[in-house]
């Protein structure tokens, strides 16, 4: 998210291609200057060539003119061969930016991408080149210094830049200064194409490595942490003893792509190695996406739940317990994302002729990860309202899989009420060109919505009112650039006022209805809501990204309240996505963007108590250093409560290889033993 965040995507073709201009003109000026250099020198090998040309021309009859002339003709060739090698260099790069999400820096040759991609092997690469496997970390390399690598913390891995979400490419030797340490983004985030709804960008639309929960990150990426490295544990880490505390249940969040688009599993053998040894360190569980666009992918209310049927079964069989996320969005495009789920293909067809019934941007821009809250009662979808199409899901779920639901074996259901599951608009679409710490735009043009909105205004008596801000910015704007979120700005006047109570209403509406259609569907299963943590520009008046969100909580009003509300009505949990452990060392991240995630987290767990409603936590992206679990725990165990007050469950996010590999499996035992508020003891410290 200096630069605010590290860019997913780094520069357009014509930013290459002005790179490569100036880079084949600085390297024309460093050969004249470094011929000038050899002719100083007077070495013996340029004497001798210049001899031996001299020879030449001799021997040669009438050759003196063609020879003087050669030299010429040879430099225009060799800039030539330049300029297009330089070419082919930068259109490599930049798909490496913007494909592979390669965070190289803007002057990267090919000793660049040939580094990354060592490091992603697992490989260590020294700083004069040399290369090593990451299997001879604690020897010394020919020609080099013994050196620690940094491996799955990001709070150890020295930083290339100072922006932010996967590093791959990150030098680690040695030791760093707090100010050096860096986060990394995940690896493989997938960019869809774009919408045929989208009307064409004004600029080239960035992927950038943030999302609402991946500033800052301490999460390693996955090109990072299969390098199978050993972290070096700070010496002055601060442990706390959290033995006798509550019990905390955790659960570890299982790949996206577990259950394929056939619904079948994807790999029976290699999860079920996973689940035993999760199984072995006594993880209680583990949480599953159950996908709208695979279940119900092909046609109307025909569903298929065989995938998770035998998912569900290997679960049972090693007596862990799940948590399922009904997942009524798209998988791909996000931080974190790493394979394609899109929605139901009967409902992309009738999108392409009714593209309203997506979210929609002021510049009539349409995002198809989920569907607009403004058809929840429209029979859009083949003769059923999306409220319709959610209950008939939900109960088809309720009764294929009955078994497990009824012997307890799912512990939980998570309903998804928006994009990535969690209640909110989509206001920072990174497929639009959002970057952190943009405050995003408002999501209310598909003409549903507007239906909705001129409603409201015609029984306020003021028609005019039907109608978005027109002074809002745009999706990168700061709140100080625009009329409507600045200080004093139209937000907090009359229209500003009607409008924010609308739209955030129109949010809260939607969880409400389908809430309650869920608490019918499953009865006596506990149902629990995603928040997320929409952190930056907290400590502005506005609080833009909130309001765009769909939270109306500036600073003169508690927006929270009335969702931990509708939340407890219908007797839900609610499933806060934490972001605290991102700013480890990372602080100028959200100084800069006047962000305060340890607020947000307060604000919203404090709803929560005032209503008695109970509190779940998941984390945004893996981490797998004692820093971060020491940062996750003071989030989750609330160490100074004198009521001690405790969390329903903690989500672990996600279930990847590096999470199974020796160090980083024992860290994780250590944190899961301290949520369950057992003694842990170290005999050693590993370094």
């Amino acid at each position: 998210m200096a630069t605010d965040m590290q860019k997913l995507l780094a520069t357009s073709e014509e930013d290459d291609d002005e790179e490569m201009d100036t880079d084949v003109k600085e390297e024309d000026d460093g050969d004249q200057r470094n011929r000038g250099t050899r002719a100083a020198s007077g070495s013996s090998n340029d004497e001798f060539m210049f001899q031996q040309s001299l020879q030449d021309q001799v021997d040669t009859p009438g050759g003196g003119g063609s020879r003087r002339s050669r030299p010429l003709e040879e430099k225009e060739r060799t800039k030539l061969r330049e300029r297009h090698r330089r070419a082919i260099t930068a259109r490599i790069l930049g798909g490496l930016r913007r494909h592979g999400n390669y965070n190289l820096r803007v002057r990267a040759d090919i000793n660049d991408v040939i580094a990354a991609l060592a490091r992603e092997a697992g490989w260590v690469v020294l700083p004069d080149g040399t290369t090593f496997p990451s299997k001879s970390q604690g020897t010394k390399p020919p020609g080099g210094s013994s050196v620690v690598a940094g491996g799955s913390s990001a709070s150890h891995m020295a930083s290339q830049q100072s922006s932010h979400p996967a590093i791959r490419g990150v030098s680690s030797t040695g030791h760093r200064s707090p100010t050096e340490l860096n986060s990394c983004r995940m690896k493989g985030v997938f960019a869809p194409a774009p919408s045929p709804y989208d009307l064409p960008p004004t600029q080239s639309p960035e992927l950038v490595g943030c999302a609402n929960k991946a500033e800052g990150l301490i999460g390693c990426s996955l090109g990072v942490i299969n390098s199978k490295q050993i972290l070096e544990i700070p010496p002055n880490l601060t442990e706390q003893d959290f033995s006798g505390t509550p019990y905390v249940p955790v659960y570890v969040m299982l790949p996206l792509g577990v259950i394929n688009m056939k619904c079948e599993l994807a790999d029976r053998d290699g999860l079920l190695k996973h689940l035993r040894i999760l199984k072995s360190i006594h993880v209680d569980g583990v949480k599953v996406d159950c996908w709208w666009g695979i279940a119900e992918g092909h046609s109307p209310q025909e569903y298929n739940w065989n995938g998770y049927r035998q998912l569900f079964q290997i679960v049972r069989d090693l007596n862990l317990k799940i948590q399922v996320l009904m997942s009524f969005h798209e998988c791909g495009g996000n931080v974190g994302d790493d394979v394609c789920i899109p929605l139901p293909h009967w409902v992309a067809e009738i999108g392409r002729t009714n593209p309203d019934i997506y979210f929609t941007d002021r510049e009539g821009r349409r995002n198809p990860e989920c569907l607009s809250w403004g058809i929840d009662k429209e029979r859009v979808l083949r003769g059923r309202t999306a409220l319709e199409v959610y209950f008939d899901y939900m109960r088809s779920f309720r009764i294929e899989l009955a078994e497990f639901l009824d012997d307890g074996v799912v512990s939980m259901v998570e309903i998804g009420l928006g994009p990535c599951g969690e209640l909110r608009y989509p206001s920072c679409p990174i497929k639009h060109g959002w970057r952190y710490p943009g405050v995003g735009e408002f999501q209310c043009y598909d003409k549903y919505l507007l239906k909705s909105l001129r409603k409201a205004a015609e029984s306020r008596g003021h028609l005019f009112w039907a109608r978005g801000p027109d002074n809002a910015g745009s999706y990168n704007s700061q709140p100080q650039g625009t009329g409507f979120f600045c200080d004093g700005g139209d937000y907090d006047g009359l229209y500003g006022r009607f409008f924010l109570k609308w739209y955030s209403q129109v949010l809260i509406d939607h969880a409400d209805k389908i809430l309650s259609l869920a608490k019918l569907v499953f009865d006596s299963s506990c149902i629990a809501a995603k928040l997320p943590d929409v952190h930056w520009w907290y400590r502005t008046a506005s609080h833009a990204a909130e309001l765009t969100a769909g939270f109306y909580n500036p600073s003169n009003r508690d927006g929270y309240a009335a969702i931990a509300s509708a939340l407890k009505k219908h007797g839900a949990t609610l499933s806060f996505v934490s972001g605290e452990v991102q700013i480890l060392n990372r602080p100028d991240d959200f100084s800069g963007a006047l962000g305060e995630p340890d607020a947000v987290a307060w604000q919203v767990l404090n709803a929560a108590w005032d209503t008695n409603t109970p509190i779940a936590r998941e984390n945004s992206l893996p981490c797998h250093d004692r820093v971060g679990y020491n940062k996750m725990l003071e989030s989750v165990k609330f160490p100074n409560d004198p009521d001690r007050r405790r969390l329903s469950s903690f989500a672990y996010s996600r279930l990847i290889p590096a999470l199974m590999e020796g160090h980083n499996i024992v860290e994780f035992e250590r944190f899961v033993k301290k949520l369950h508020g057992e003694a842990v003891i170290d005999h050693h410290q590993q370094v």
